[in-house]
């Protein structure tokens, strides 16, 4: 038994440490409330530059992603490049009204941020929004291309490209995305502690360029952005002299040979591929490549080669039912099988980890315990994210109006999707979103597409022959706005608790970027649908995705009887091997792992060509060498350099669009022949 002097002794220390603790946390407190006095009120964090910015930024990334996605379909994530991109305009907007002899608000982290967040929501429905994959895959083109008299692709399951229809359509099918999960953002950011990798490198970055040290980097970058924008802008100009007919100029130069030429393998001069592949991984741009080799160097040749015996040879090679449709459902069975992988494994860690944190009853978010084991810079950010709140009643009444409006609008643009399976999308959707804000949480991995695919084929088999086609897309569609929306808005959530930026300035900025995308990318498809050739499978735009969705559509009404010969084996096996390959990236020794090929990334050359993934390794070729030869300098300059060569290349899309709609043609043409002719 102690005595009671030391009963008086532990009773006193114990006093001094509560007391000590007490004084701790009233100086943390009061430092917090220094902090957030500094701060610019989120009324304030918007201001008419920033708006201007974001739509200058937000239209410009929305022609280059609109390239992407009408080209080949695969676009990389270009936040870190946004972020740069608004630095360098307000920036230099900033200085210029200095340098007149004008008085202007501060530029500051948080203006960064909503310029960024409002321009990658722009942009973002460019993308996401269906022009390249379930909205154009309704089209007369896509319809015939699929084969009229496939079983399954009925007359009159088609809907051709309006800007009326699908601005409507974009408006009613967003919004509802951004209020899914309001009510969950102090669980996902604060509670979980989510990291979402994307939204924590745009925060670093941004916090990076609003210090002196990261000033003077942002300044070399800015140069670095300008030299090479105006380098491939320049480029792009000269390249389009020598396009005065098909299959002309450099975009056509057969690098190793006019026999691998035909085969698609060449390097086409893209700096936007080139761009993009310095800003992808190795492992997706070597990816990209052994996927071209295996299909346009060994298997199209194969499968060819036995016209008359697998498929007739009076077919066109375009047929569904001759070599193109190999080319479809083969590259079909290679993105099923990692997204269904991927899916099953994001949707286990996601449970797993919400049983974990339920399992865990000493877990108590809020204690006192908790706030004292924080830093005071941790204390502060969640201060910042809390304080503003968003108010439940909002978030609910708004998503019930939405919904509503939507349940009443899509089925009178599209009869074939009933007003109740609408409704039906609607309630179950908030879970969907759920689970893949969490899993983006976890993995950094948008699995919005996957959810789209689930009801791309939940709703063909269910809605009918006639209608099934048509259905199954435009629910695909429903689904993946709403579950990509809410997961870009947790990404940007994340952003703004580590930039002391008030959520509701990021709410509010992501829907203005929305409502500024719903016009915009419908405006950028068309002026692309206008002034090209979409959806050839020989021109520049050959829109893959386009016919890849529409045949998934028909899959789900038909079932694999809209297969040709032998395909069914072989998308067995592919289907096989993109389960296996992802198992042996996940389990292998790292060693062994990291050499493993995407299956994904795989799918892409195996129906557009080689000579994008030949770019997108040119560009992966010259950040090796420059990390070889310079690292420091590679890591700071690789991004604006990328940036550069994007922006510049996708900018000239302007004007040579608004060139092809007035009927002004390249004088010349550079062809290249066999010297035997």
């Amino acid at each position: 038994m102690r005595s009671e002097t030391e009963m008086m002794g532990v009773e006193r220390d114990d006093y001094e440490e509560h007391y000590n603790n007490n004084n701790n946390n009233n100086d943390i407190n009061n430092n917090i409330e220094e902090e957030m006095k500094r701060l610019p009120p989120w009324q304030k964090q918007f201001t008419i530059r920033g708006i201007i910015a974001s739509i200058i930024i937000g239209v410009m990334y929305s022609v280059i992603v609109t390239k992407l996605n009408l080209s080949t379909g695969l676009v990389p994530n270009l936040n870190v490049s946004v972020a740069l991109l608004a630095f360098v305009f307000l920036k230099s907007w900033t200085n210029l009204v200095h340098k007149a002899g004008f008085v202007t608000t501060p530029f500051t982290r948080q203006e960064n941020t909503i310029v960024q967040t409002c321009a990658v929501a722009c942009y973002s429905i460019a993308y996401g929004g269906g022009f390249g994959s379930y909205l154009l895959g309704l089209n007369k083109k896509t319809y015939e291309q699929a084969g009229v008299d496939t079983e399954g692709n009925v007359p009159g399951s088609t809907k051709e490209p309006g800007l009326d229809w699908m601005t409507t359509f974009l408006f009613v099918s967003t919004f509802v995305g951004l209020l899914a999960l309001v009510p969950l953002r102090k669980v996902m950011i604060i509670d979980y502690k989510l990291t979402y990798p994307t939204g924590t490198a745009t925060a670093v970055l941004i916090n990076r360029f609003h210090t002196p040290k990261g000033d003077n980097i942002a300044k070399k970058q800015v140069h670095g952005f300008m030299k090479y924008f105006s380098l491939s802008f320049l480029w792009g100009f000269v390249q389009w002299f020598y396009t005065g007919g098909n299959q002309c100029g450099f975009n056509q130069f057969p690098t190793f040979g006019l026999k691998a030429w035909k085969n698609t393998f060449f390097f086409d001069f893209s700096m936007t591929y080139v761009g993009a592949g310095m800003i992808c991984s190795h492992l997706v741009n070597l990816s990209l490549l052994f996927g071209a080799v295996l299909s346009w160097g060994i298997m199209w040749p194969l499968i060819g080669d036995l016209k008359g015996k697998w498929f007739p040879s009076s077919l066109p090679e375009s047929s569904m039912k001759s070599l193109n449709g190999y080319k479809v459902f083969i590259s079909i069975a290679l993105i099923l099988g990692d997204g269904l992988y991927n899916f099953i494994k994001t949707l286990f860690f996601t449970v797993k980890s919400i049983h974990d944190r339920l399992k865990d009853k000493n877990r108590r978010i809020g204690s006192e315990d908790q706030k004292l084991a924080l830093s005071p810079d941790e204390l502060l950010r969640n201060e910042v994210f809390m304080r503003e709140r968003i108010p439940y009643w909002i978030a609910f009444i708004g998503y019930i109006f939405f919904a509503a409006i939507s349940v009443t609008v899509v089925p009178l643009i599209f009869p074939q999707l009933k007003w109740y399976y609408v409704v039906a999308t609607y309630i179950f959707a908030p879970s969907l979103c759920f689970c893949n804000a969490y899993g983006a949480g976890l993995t950094d991995m948008n699995m919005a597409f996957n959810y789209g695919k689930v009801a791309l084929f939940v709703l063909s088999a269910i809605s009918g022959k006639d209608s099934g086609v048509v259905a199954g897309l435009v629910a695909c569609g429903l689904i993946k706005s709403m579950v990509s929306i809410s997961s870009d808005l947790m990404h940007d959530f994340k952003t703004s608790h580590l930039t002391l930026t008030s959520p509701r300035s990021m709410l509010l900025s992501q829907a203005i970027g929305t409502a500024i995308g719903c016009v915009v990318a419908p405006l950028t498809f068309f002026l692309f649908y206008k002034a090209f050739d979409l959806g050839n499978p020989d021109g520049e735009y050959k829109a893959p995705y386009a016919i890849i969705y529409r045949n998934m559509a028909i899959l789900g009404v038909e079932g694999f009887s809209a297969l040709p010969q032998h395909c069914l084996q072989l998308c067995y096996g592919f289907f096989g091997f993109a389960v296996v390959a992802n198992l042996v990236r996940d389990r292998a020794p790292e060693k062994i792992g990291r050499w493993v090929p995407l299956p994904m990334a795989m799918a892409v050359p195996f129906l557009v060509g080689a000579n994008f993934a030949i770019d997108m390794c040119v560009g992966s070729l010259v950040v090796f060498l420059w990390h070889k030869f310079n690292s420091s300098e590679a890591s700071v300059m690789v991004p604006a350099v990328a940036s550069g060569l994007i922006c510049g290349d996708g900018l000239w899309i302007l004007p040579s669009s608004i060139l092809a709609l007035a009927k002004i043609k390249p004088p010349m043409c550079m062809t290249f022949n066999s010297g035997e002719l």
